[in-house]
């Protein structure tokens, strides 16, 4: 049995990553990693694929390489990828007016919102005006019927307000109304079966031996109602999302393409990393570079109404303006997950790289394990 100050790390580094090691083991030593894997993709193979640490609070069974936890809103640049596979297909425009796909969502001035600004968090549907559960989450045609009827919180198409949970339903539906599968099944038949990509939206109970224990954050800091406007009140309440829900059967079934996606860092490095370098894998070409392209390409730049941060996204997913987020290439795109999970597609360095962990962390962004990772992982590059 190891010590406090040492953790076990498993898999393997390419010359010249050693540090990576020692970062990804420094998260364990001194920024309180419970279980974690993290990696990194490119041409083909690994350049980094780690693991280590524990999959439950206890601390009494091994991480191991294909434990699943949930990646919370790192699902989000799966789920915009879903939508970019309908692009490359020809079935999906990101300038079309939602309605063309989805009519009954035309109501109380949506109607002008192009498919782009829905998925770039600008609907104004960051939640609804009426009360919502948890529980609500799971029943995917009632929250779409919600959505198509709502009136919207700021004006559609004019500035960005997070869709922390309702992503799901603007995503879901369009795939469901283009293809006639959930996205959990286009997920599966479309993307992660001929790429060989082990990531869930929508958990097969067959997998459930695999799963991560979710552990909220120690020191989270509670909302300070005093400092939000009032669409960040009605979005951070309406339903006030639970760390370890996750834990539950219930959730993790359920297909929640914003939220509850379940996979390794090891799935979702190889599956940008294939996006990063033009597509293809296992002789298939998913989402080729002009696709990319059209996805990175910047829908809004603003202070978003409930981050309260300044970010510029495409679609569906985040812009790494400035070089700031994911390392210092500007034409990255990616997405984080609420304690700290991330996934970059970096079309510069041709890579993809993912972090995954089961113990949430309090910041809203920057977490400082991602950063470490992110930093050490470019100095070797």
């Amino acid at each position: 049995m190891s010590d406090s100050n040492t953790v076990d790390i498993q898999g393997n580094v390419a010359p010249g990553f050693e540090a990576v090691r020692d970062a990804f083991a420094a998260n364990f030593t001194e920024r309180g990693d419970v279980g974690a894997s993290f990696a990194i993709w490119k041409d083909g193979d690994y350049l980094v694929d780690l693991w280590g640490g524990h999959s439950d609070a206890a601390r009494t069974k091994p991480w191991q390489r294909d434990t699943l936890p949930n990646v919370w809103s790192t699902t989000k640049a799966v789920a915009a990828l879903c939508l970019a596979r309908l692009v490359e297909r020809g079935e999906l425009s990101y300038d079309d007016p939602m309605v063309r796909y989805w009519p009954e969502f035309g109501t109380h001035g949506k109607d002008r919102l192009t498919v782009g600004q829905a998925i770039s968090h600008q609907a104004g549907l960051s939640t609804l005006r009426e009360p919502l559960t948890a529980e609500n989450l799971y029943d995917h045609d009632d929250m779409a019927a919600r959505m198509a009827a709502a009136e919207p919180l700021w004006e559609p198409g004019t500035r960005s307000g997070y869709h922390a949970l309702t992503y799901a339903f603007i995503t879901g539906e369009l795939v469901k109304r283009i293809t006639g599968k959930t996205i959990g099944q286009f997920l599966r038949d479309e993307i992660a079966g001929p790429w060989e990509v082990d990531f869930f939206i929508g958990l097969p109970e067959s997998e459930e031996p695999r799963i991560a224990e979710m552990i909220a954050a120690p020191n989270a800091q509670p909302l300070d109602a005093a400092n939000l406007n009032d669409i960040q009140k009605l979005t951070f309440a309406n339903p006030a999302p639970s760390a370890t829900a996750p834990n539950e059967r219930a959730w993790r079934a359920a297909e929640i393409s914003s939220a509850n996606g379940r996979g390794t860092a090891s799935a979702l490095a190889k599956l940008f990393g294939a996006v990063a370098a033009g597509g293809t894998l296992n002789g298939t070409t998913l989402v080729g570079k002009e696709t990319l392209a059209r996805m990175s390409a910047e829908q809004i730049s603003n202070e978003d109404l409930v981050l309260g941060l300044q970010g510029s996204w495409g679609a569906g997913v985040l812009r790494n303006a400035g070089g700031i987020l994911y390392g210092p290439n500007e034409p990255t795109i990616g997405h984080s997950g609420w304690g700290g999970s991330f996934v970059a597609c970096d079309p510069v360095a041709g890579i993809g790289i993912s972090y995954v962990m089961n113990q949430m962390g309090p910041d809203l962004a920057g977490d400082p394990r991602a950063m470490s990772l992110l930093a050490a992982s470019y100095d070797a590059l």
